[in-house]
């Protein structure tokens, strides 16, 4: 399934939807072509460890998803330098908030939003496709009381259980969680804790050379939901490393695999026809 390119994507950058840890927090509107209206939307997490990275990192993710019709947003949060879990996870579900609450205005369909991320930001999208609505996890940030569910879920190559054998990542999660985490409350970080019927279809992107996540990641993810009888998918990539898809052919295979996935589950847009009648 190739990704055509049926106009050009109109981008919006810096747009304040929350605040915390008393500063703004900030999102990037990719908007596709044609006047979209109640079209699928995706809210992008970038990753970095939980310590590093920024939003643009998501851009060509954006564009491309942003073409074929879908509603794209990429959203900030606080890094475990300026603040420890769960401000994470509160920040992610505030951008989800916002895009929501803003449906009308970005021409979303608030009922088909799907969460994408990569790495840490791929950890942050199992937490949230597993955490809807539960007090401990929706913070503040504004738009309170909107609901936080989403309809699919996708994560490349991110961590699911902070437990034993995470040894790459130890310092990562340990800066993460903050000093004094108890063991409830790194299982309570730990994807799979919420692995169970209910859960939204799944999406799993990883390749079986990561040095810094193991492939069991996606596994232990793939088999729990499996086991629960939730729609997943793995795809596993022979011999690639961690975040392989920043190579502009893997980003835009795996834009191909998102958007077959998203067809699916949320929907194929329809904006991608009036782009075509706009050209």
């Amino acid at each position: 399934m190739a990704v055509p390119e049926f106009g050009r994507v109109t981008t919006e950058e810096g747009v304040v939807f929350g605040t915390g840890g008393g500063r703004d927090l900030k999102l990037d509107i990719y908007t596709p072509p044609g006047n979209p209206k109640d079209a699928p939307g995706v809210l992008l997490v970038h990753g970095g460890g939980w310590s590093s990275g920024d939003r643009s990192q998501l851009r060509g993710y954006g564009i491309l998803l942003g073409r074929l019709g879908y509603v794209c947003v990429a959203c900030e949060y606080r890094l475990s330098g300026e603040a420890v879990w769960p401000a994470q996870i509160h920040d992610v579900k505030a951008g989800l908030r916002w895009m929501k609450a803003n449906a009308a205005r970005l021409g979303v369909d608030p009922n088909r939003i799907a969460v994408s991320g990569n790495s840490a930001g791929g950890h942050l999208a199992l937490m949230v496709g597993g955490t809807a609505n539960l007090p401990e996890f929706e913070g503040a940030g504004g738009n309170a009381g909107v609901d936080t569910s989403v309809e699919a879920v996708i994560s490349f190559y991110g961590p699911s259980d902070f437990g034993p054998g995470t040894t790459p990542l130890a310092g990562a999660i340990g800066q993460l969680m903050g000093k004094g985490a108890t063991p409830a409350a790194v299982r309570g970080a730990s994807p799979v804790t919420y692995t169970k019927a209910g859960y939204p279809p799944t999406l799993l992107i990883h390749g079986n050379g990561d040095e810094l996540v193991s492939p069991e990641a996606s596994f232990a993810v793939y088999r729990a939901l499996a086991a629960a009888e939730v729609p997943v998918e793995v795809h596993m990539y022979e011999g690639l490393p961690h975040a392989f898809d920043g190579s502009p052919i893997y980003g835009r295979q795996s834009a191909d695999i998102m958007a077959n996935f998203l067809a699916r589950h949320i929907g194929a847009p329809t904006a991608k026809s009036e782009a075509v009648a706009a050209r």
